[in-house]
């Protein structure tokens, strides 16, 4: 059932870095914002893909690791009092008397006079398992994202995938679960050696199964997994459990987006550059999603995107207000937020 609607200055879609700068940029002009992001924690690519990996190209930054630039956003923005809405992918806009009205598919609804689409090169999405009968059984008994781990307590789990998302779950949810197994393409994985090492300690002390093969069908009636077939190298099985988790990672698409009415080419969403807004009053696009004469994909040029944005923003957002352009070190709205003189 649908929330209750926000009412909000700006209403960010993508938590990325250039959506969390955003927010900076925005609190200085005494704007509030609110972010949604589809995944379940905040710094798109950078935290999702990259976190271990360095940066070299953020001013003052020699080098930064993906989380850590992550992280010191985070305090940056902390006087602001952002609000996030994680675990949910924007869907529907449309103008409701002279205001944007967002909704999410988690049905939370938000309006506000300003929407600015930072989600990188799309929104992160599921690869789902690639069998004609999964989406029968898909948000019933298989799921490709972990939101409340105790939903999962006493079942008989079967987790599918060789990566990090794969085997941390796996290792979470084993003391939960009555039983489960991990299956896997190769008896090789992409995740942490530690946590690679965990896993096979629990195979071998038989607290848990690990089956090479990949998954050839699912078996069950109205929604309800029963048993999931298996092709492994010594021929087919049928593995029985009642819960499918599936992390074959992720995949990158504009999503509901592509319908908003939004002037796009290659994928990508047109902007001017005098403030970076849409075809759509009001709606902004900055970072990787929009494109524009000389356009460079940097986090770098989404911070720069972002700060001129917040300039036109203002004027939607107070109408009868002078914008005064402050630096930071005379900024009084950043000085009461901080709370130093």
């Amino acid at each position: 059932m649908a929330s209750d609607l926000i009412r909000t200055d700006m209403v960010i879609v993508g938590a990325g870095p250039v959506g969390l700068f955003a927010v900076f940029e925005a609190g200085l002009l005494g704007m509030s914002c609110h972010l949604i992001d589809n995944l379940d924690k905040v710094g798109g690519q950078c935290a999702e893909l990259y976190p271990d990996k360095p940066i070299y190209d953020i001013p003052a930054l020699p080098v930064c690791m993906g989380q850590e630039l992550v992280d010191r956003l985070m305090e940056q923005i902390r006087p602001f009092n952002p609000v996030f809405h994680l675990g949910q992918q924007a869907q529907r806009l449309e103008r409701v008397e002279g205001r944007w009205r967002l909704t999410t598919s988690a049905g939370t609804r938000f309006e506000s006079p300003v929407v600015v689409i930072a989600a990188g090169a799309g929104s992160f999405v599921p690869r789902k398992l690639p069998l004609p009968e999964a989406a029968a059984f898909e948000g019933r008994s298989l799921f490709y994202a972990v939101r409340r781990r105790d939903a999962f307590r006493g079942r008989r789990i079967l987790v599918a995938g060789g990566g990090d998302s794969a085997l941390d779950w796996f290792l979470a949810l084993q003391p939960l679960a009555q039983d489960i197994a991990l299956v896997h393409r190769r008896d090789q994985f992409r995740a942490a050696p530690d946590s690679v090492a965990k896993m096979r300690a629990l195979v071998e002390r038989g607290e848990a199964r690990f089956i090479q093969g990949q998954i050839t069908g699912l078996l069950g009636t109205d929604g309800q997994l029963e048993a999931v077939r298996i092709r492994t190298p010594s021929g087919e099985i049928l593995h029985p459990c009642d819960t499918l988790l599936a992390f074959y990672g992720l995949k990158m698409e504009l999503g509901p987006l592509a319908d908003w009415g939004l002037e796009l080419e290659g994928g990508q969403i047109k902007v001017d550059t005098e403030a970076f807004e849409t075809n759509l009053p009001g709606v902004f696009a900055i970072g990787d999603i929009c494109t524009y004469p000389g356009k460079l994909k940097l986090i770098l040029s989404g911070f720069h995107e972002g700060a001129l944005m917040c300039q036109k923003a203002f004027k939607y957002c107070f109408p009868d207000k002078k914008l005064v352009f402050r630096y930071t070190t005379s900024s009084s709205e950043l000085h009461k937020r901080l709370g130093v003189a």
